[in-house]
């Protein structure tokens, strides 16, 4: 069975959010094993600049890094990553399953990923060019695979 991991910076806060991931992962066991890992997120001070922005970025990248496996397919969510439709993300995931049986979601905190944990990725992947809140991009993650396996397997969840 196909394991995927999720690692996120920050906790989810809101009830409802809390809720729809543990739906979603419920739905999901059917298809796949999954993990995900909550890692806590920097403060961000009021008197922002770009060497501490760099600064907080890092730190919470080199705690993602610590938790992601050795023989993990490594996906990002980022902007400048590619975009796809819900049919292609579940082509997409079916291909990399066929390179490994693990396959780790990264979703940075509310700055994002630094440089070095892009490069470190085997696929960049951007839901939507607006921007969302970092938990929100959870639960649309989370439902996108769900979909994806939906997809797969002819269901009809996918309409």
């Amino acid at each position: 069975m196909l394991s995927i991991q999720i690692v996120c910076i920050g906790k989810l806060k809101e009830a409802y959010l809390k809720s729809a991931v543990e739906e979603y992962s419920k739905r999901l066991s059917r298809y796949c094993k999954l993990n995900i890992i909550e890692l806590p997120d920097e403060k961000i001070p009021e008197n922002l600049n770009p060497s501490l922005e760099n600064a907080i970025k890092s730190k919470e990248c080199n705690s993602i890094l610590e938790h992601i496996k050795k023989d993990s397919y490594i996906v990002a969510l980022d902007l400048g990553g590619k975009q796809f439709s819900s049919e292609d993300f579940s082509a997409e995931i079916e291909r990399i399953s066929m390179e490994s049986s693990n396959i780790t979601f990264i979703i940075g905190g509310s700055l994002g990923l630094n440089q070095e944990i892009l490069n470190f990725c085997n696929l960049k992947v951007c839901f939507s060019k607006m921007t969302f809140p970092h938990q929100l991009i959870r639960v649309f993650l989370l439902e996108q695979i769900f979909r994806a396996f939906k997809i797969a397997n002819g269901e009809t969840y996918h309409r």
